[in-house]
């Protein structure tokens, strides 16, 4: 079996390259990889908690499907607003969405 210390070193990096990705990329496509990176890495670790801690039950699972499923609904709804800049704009950069119309 394999130690609980590798998942969770690969759930750091995962999240570690997520932040990276959020903080210095510019393009809204990017950006939301890299937030659905993150939460790829929150799953890891509820997984591998669930699993190590108390294998009959399923709470770590159950949390895994939910995040799956709110990234799932996340990725909808980004997408949609990122096709929707750049009709407007013409351009992904989410330097030039800063005025956004009410």
């Amino acid at each position: 079996m394999i130690p609980i210390n590798d998942f969770l070193v690969l759930s750091s990096i995962l999240f570690s390259l997520g932040i990276y990705g959020v903080l210095a990329r510019r393009s809204a496509v990017l950006i939301l990889m890299s937030v659905e990176l993150m939460l790829q890495a929150v799953s890891i670790n509820f997984i591998a908690f669930a699993v190590y801690l108390s294998p009959q039950a399923f709470t770590g699972l159950i949390f895994a499907v939910f995040v799956i499923t709110i990234a799932a609904a996340e990725v909808g709804l980004a997408l949609a607003i990122i096709l929707r800049l750049y009709r407007n704009k013409a351009t992904a950069n989410v330097d030039e969405a800063d005025m956004m119309k009410w």
